[in-house]
């Protein structure tokens, strides 16, 4: 199995770990993840600013930093708001990477850390 392979897996189970803790852990709604899930992709209006922008702004919002930090604001104050949110951006990233969506590089927005997403540019092995 490559590494890419594996790094995709993690996101699968990661995505499925989210929905359970979701509603096992915590008793919430199995439907938030989905509800949200299109929310934690107003990242991707980074690219506006260019690619290099773009690129850190899409994986700020793509990272497990954010729900890594909403948790733990939830620890803080017991928001459960923050539990859904959290939960729910870790799916969205999960799924992401699942399917091969990873983070950035600043050339294209189709050239990412698990390989170019689609038909790859003719001048990609250069990028490499």
């Amino acid at each position: 199995m490559t590494v890419i392979a594996w790094q995709k897996l993690e996101g699968a189970a990661i995505a499925v770990a989210s929905v359970a803790s979701l509603v096992i852990g915590f008793g919430q709604a199995w439907w938030w993840p989905l509800a949200l899930f299109l929310a934690f992709d107003v990242s991707a209006a980074g690219y506006t600013a260019g690619p290099r922008i773009g690129a850190a702004v899409y994986n700020a919002g793509h990272s497990y930093v954010g729900p890594v930090a909403a948790a733990a604001v939830f620890a803080a104050t017991g928001a459960e708001a923050w539990i859904i949110v959290a939960t729910s951006w870790a799916f969205h990233v999960g799924v992401d990477r699942a399917l091969g969506y990873g983070l950035k590089h600043s050339d294209d927005f189709q050239h990412t850390h698990l390989g170019w997403i689609g038909k790859r540019p003719l001048d990609a092995d250069a990028a490499q």
